[in-house]
């Protein structure tokens, strides 16, 4: 999923999975997080996405509760685009955060992920950003010097 947003280092890459499995796995501990996986018909994943319960500010009404569902880490294998995947799996997230009588569920779509967020009712907000730190593109690897 990084590699298709934008270029990364494999070592960047490396550090980020062995942080993520340790942050899921406290998230699932604590109760905060669900992931749908889609198989093929033969039992091989073409498809997951999941739903973390984030840190919420208290405020008045139905979205007072102190979290909010937020949808991440959504991916479909290539070759699968475009077949309703990544849209049964975001179904299903939202389906989870209704049982669980929540009010609102929030994402931040990639350009590519965006039609089909707002095929299923998905709204723009008004979030704006600053960027403190830019990303630049992934570093280049050089030669050892003794081999340039």
């Amino acid at each position: 999923m990084w590699e298709e947003i934008r270029p990364q280092a494999a070592a960047d890459l490396d550090r980020h999975d062995r942080a993520y499995r340790r942050w899921v796995r406290e998230q699932r501990a604590g109760g905060r997080f669900v992931a749908l996986v889609a198989e093929d018909p033969n039992g091989r994943p073409v498809g997951s996405g999941a739903l973390w319960l984030m840190p919420y500010q208290p405020r008045p009404g139905p979205l007072g509760r102190p979290e909010m569902p937020y949808v991440l880490s959504m991916f479909t294998e290539p070759s699968y685009r475009g077949q309703g995947v990544a849209s049964a799996i975001v179904r299903g997230l939202v389906r989870w955060a209704r049982e669980h009588r929540y009010g609102r569920v929030v994402l931040h779509a990639s350009r590519q992920g965006r039609p089909v967020y707002e095929r299923l009712g998905f709204e723009a907000g008004n979030e704006m950003r600053l960027e403190l730190v830019r990303a630049g593109p992934a570093p280049r690897r050089t030669a050892p010097a003794s081999r340039r």
